[in-house]
């Protein structure tokens, strides 16, 4: 018999193969990225965002989502700007480390001596330590539920050189993400 063949049998043994899973992690994976941002009066901070990715390549824009909760928050409204982070396994104790504590608690970025360096377009500062960093300008905003979405227009982009192509496309397989 013919997998294709459409039988009641196959449509049972398909039910079956199959079970709900749990949606709040349904794209997962994703690569983990730290959020960069810097507030008004200059406070820089960097969190741990899980809701993150593409969403237009005319212009360049991405997403990330934001808990308002979270200390990082205002910084961005404020500021209207952020830099996406992307992480290696080499910053797996940072990344583990920022995406358990808040700033609101203790200078995180201090304890673990993390190296910020100014953005090339925005008022915001990259990892230098990360493979690459991506500077936003905030375009839109939508609230979803839990996070309100901000949308960001891809401004600069960062990467170690041996992660580019002569043409200066980045090759993602080049980096071990965790």
């Amino acid at each position: 018999m013919r997998f294709s063949e459409n039988t009641e049998e196959n449509k049972k043994d398909a039910l079956t193969a199959k079970q709900q899973a749990n949606m709040k992690s349904c794209l997962q994976p994703t690569p983990k990225v730290l959020v960069s941002c810097r507030g008004l009066n200059g406070e820089n901070n960097v969190l741990a965002v899980a809701y993150c990715g593409n969403c237009s390549y005319a212009p360049p824009m991405v997403m990330v989502g934001i808990v308002p909760t979270r200390y990082s928050y205002p910084l961005i409204k404020e500021s209207g700007c952020f830099v996406v982070n992307l992480v290696d396994k080499k910053y797996q104790e940072t990344f583990d480390y920022l995406g358990s504590h808040s700033k609101r608690d203790e200078d995180k970025l201090a304890a673990m001596n993390v190296r910020l360096q100014d953005g090339q377009k925005v008022n915001a500062p990259i990892l230098p330590d990360c493979p690459v960093n991506i500077e936003c300008t905030v375009v839109d905003s939508i609230v979803t539920g839990s996070h309100e979405m901000f949308i960001g227009k891809v401004e600069y982009v960062h990467a170690d050189m041996e992660l580019l192509d002569s043409e200066g496309n980045i090759d993602y397989a080049k980096i071990d993400f965790i």
